[in-house]
């Protein structure tokens, strides 16, 4: 029978982890993986025998233990045996929370990710040991150039690296003019990809494990790309119902390889941070983490769709974005509406054969975007030259909407009195404004704060020193040294506004941003003022308040009343909302399982000291039984309470 041995044991095994989940469980209070209840169970098996001996006797000559028939001595053992699993169970707890680790499955399948992880983690490190910028992973300042070891080693590292490094040098609030210069020198010119690998792409989105499905969709498929870019490729095509159309499909590959990277920038922003004054000053985990929502969002078409369909919102004479074709776009593939035009960078010469004023292109383009900041919400984050095409017709084209900004309402009006105070040089509104829009700090020295400001409008905002946006750099460092936090949002529209800028100086050098941006408010507040926009907002505000107005008349004659009647009096309900009953509730008993624990433990010692009394077995007496039960007990009521504590809260 020795052959049953092996398949008796692990149904033994089994059935013993399934019973030990479940009663500690119910002891406990909490579920625990499967590992470590096979870990648990192995550790009940081992403490058995030596409790089972001290505790029922010595084995008779039949093989039994003496005391083995008492039903409650076998009882209090069994709970005995099970205080060691018990044990190992909070001690995990307490040294690596449940859900820390990862399962044995999910280890061997990502040991391949782990170590291509690691090897790129290895390779981009030496990159930056190679550039002379190891020092400032340790925390001191080496002597080089560290703008242009900066831009060389994110050079070298590739995609991801030079897209955070294009995303950094539009942050002249938080780095150094010298740095910021040097990034914004990287350009990253992609490889095309081979037309099979685009092929298998499109099959693999339109459902065809054939190479056939191209024709379902497109009329015609030129093979030959557009343009090559870091995330995707560009090809124009025709679809079945004859539209014009360019086709973006995302590179292979480069999502398991962004991945790795943004793993990468954030251990190493987590480390810096960890380690330096600068990095945490600057907050570049969470510069770090908006960089990585940002590239996944671009990494993903459909968001771009969504975003072009946002932006179609903002109508602007002579100002076009193409339409996406919903229906025959994806993740990874977008199909959007063909523009036949010139990028801009290249039609400034032809603007004068063709008669058109570059001065009136760039107030369109002023109009358009400060339209979508300020009324819409929703605007292009990146409006370079290369991202605007002059189209036959003499509009403009918007291209690539991967990245949008967006303003809620609060933070539109916001925005709108920040502008209004820059313009007014008024430094006590001007501090409000600043006040409003960043994150203040509880101790922040308001009053300090209102004489740097005043300091500022004196060196920018006079009547006569035709100040330009690069002013709001200033202000951020300002706002830094005070330590106000710049939401991301707002970042957003002053670096889009920085790259506006750019473009409209390449049209006409004598454009004054902040002058045609003061008219085109005007313009907007008047849009505001018109009788139908004021019948509108007075018929919403009206329609809120009826509700109100109608209950108002019976308040106010109940609360005269109850002033009449001396009865007035106020309701306050302590722990109304239900979340802070279970958080009081909780605390309770928690309180009250340590005391139960603590004044079982105690009567516990007292009961096993005493050496008198009837016997409930060979060798232990019913007081030390009781004593017993009672140390058992607070055992398992002080590792219930050791658990939670040990815990992390979203378990």
């Amino acid at each position: 029978m020795s052959y049953l041995q092996g398949p008796m044991f692990l149904v033994t095994w089994i059935v013993t982890v399934v019973v030990l989940g479940s009663v500690v469980r119910r002891l406990l209070g909490v579920r625990f993986s499967a590992t470590r209840l096979v870990i648990a169970a192995g550790i009940s098996f081992a403490a058995s025998a030596p409790i089972l001996n001290a505790m029922l006797g010595p084995k008779l000559p039949d093989g039994t233990l003496a005391d083995a028939r008492k039903p409650l001595l076998l009882v209090l053992a069994m709970l005995v045996i099970l205080l060691p699993s018990m044990v190992f169970l909070v001690v995990a707890e307490a040294l690596a929370p449940s859900g820390s680790l990862p399962t044995p499955l999910e280890w061997v399948r990502g040991l391949r990710s782990r170590v291509a992880r690691s090897r790129r983690y290895w390779r981009f490190t030496m990159i930056l040991m190679r550039h002379g910028l190891g020092p400032y992973l340790r925390g001191r300042r080496p002597q080089a150039n560290i703008g242009r070891s900066l831009r060389e080693a994110l050079n070298e590292g590739g995609l991801t690296f030079i897209k955070f490094g294009q995303i950094l040098s539009t942050r002249r609030d938080l780095l150094p003019a010298e740095v910021v210069d040097e990034l914004s020198l990287l350009q990253h010119q992609a490889a095309f990809v081979a037309w099979p690998q685009i092929e298998a792409v499109l099959a693999a989105e339109y459902g065809a494990a054939e190479y056939g499905a191209i024709e379902k969709v497109f009329d015609r498929f030129d093979r030959e790309p557009l343009a090559a870019a870091s995330v995707a490729q560009v090809h124009t095509a025709r679809l079945v119902s004859g539209e014009e159309v360019v086709v973006k499909v995302r590179r292979p590959g480069v999502t398991t390889q962004v991945g790795r990277d943004l793993d990468i920038i954030r251990r190493l922003a987590r480390t810096l941070e960890r380690r330096t004054s600068w990095a945490r000053s600057l907050g570049v985990v969470a510069l770090a983490e908006g960089f990585a929502n940002a590239l996944r969002e671009e990494l993903d078409f459909r968001i771009e769709a969504r975003n072009l369909a946002a932006v179609a919102v903002t109508r602007v004479e002579g100002v076009a974005v193409p339409k996406a074709f919903t229906a025959q776009s994806s993740a990874r593939v977008l199909v959007m509406e063909r523009f036949d035009g010139v990028p801009l960078r290249r039609a400034m010469p032809e603007l004068a054969e063709r008669g058109i004023d570059p001065r009136e292109l760039a107030e369109r383009l002023l109009d358009y975007l400060l339209r979508q900041v300020m009324i819409d919400g929703v605007f292009h984050a990146d409006p370079h030259p290369g991202n605007i095409l002059l189209l036959p017709d003499g509009r403009l084209g918007m291209l690539d909407f991967g990245s949008v900004g967006r303003l809620d309402s609060a933070l539109r009006s916001s925005m709108q009195r920040l502008l209004a105070a820059v313009d007014a040089a008024d430094p006590l509104y001007l501090c409000d404004a600043v006040l409003e829009v960043m994150t203040a700090p509880e101790d922040i020295d308001e009053a300090a704060l209102e004489r740097d400001l005043g300091r500022f409008t004196a060196r920018h905002l006079r009547r006569d020193s035709g100040f330009d946006v690069a002013m709001f750099t200033d202000l951020f460092r300002i706002a830094t040294s005070y330590g106000l936090a710049v939401p991301a949002e707002v970042a957003a529209v002053f670096r889009a506004l920085g790259t506006l800028e750019g473009t409209l100086s390449e049209l006409t050098h004598d454009f004054d941003i902040v002058t045609e941006a003061r008219k085109l408010a005007g313009g907007y507040a008047a849009e505001k003022l018109t009788p139908d926009a004021l019948k509108r907002e007075a018929t919403a505000e009206l329609a809120a308040l009826v509700p109100m107005l109608r209950r108002l008349p019976r308040r106010v004659d109940r609360l005269v009343g109850a002033l009449e009647g001396g009865k007035l009096s106020v309701n306050v309900r302590l722990f109304a909302d239900r979340r802070d009953r279970e958080v009081v509730t909780r605390l309770v008993h928690q309180v009250l399982i340590t005391v139960l624990a603590a004044t079982s433990g105690v009567m516990g010692v007292l009961m096993v000291g005493r050496q008198n009394g009837p016997m409930v077995g060979k060798s232990v007496s019913l007081y030390q039984f009781l004593g017993y039960s009672f140390l058992a007990v607070a055992s398992v009521l002080a590792l219930r309470v050791l658990v939670v504590v040990f815990r992390r809260p979203e378990e």
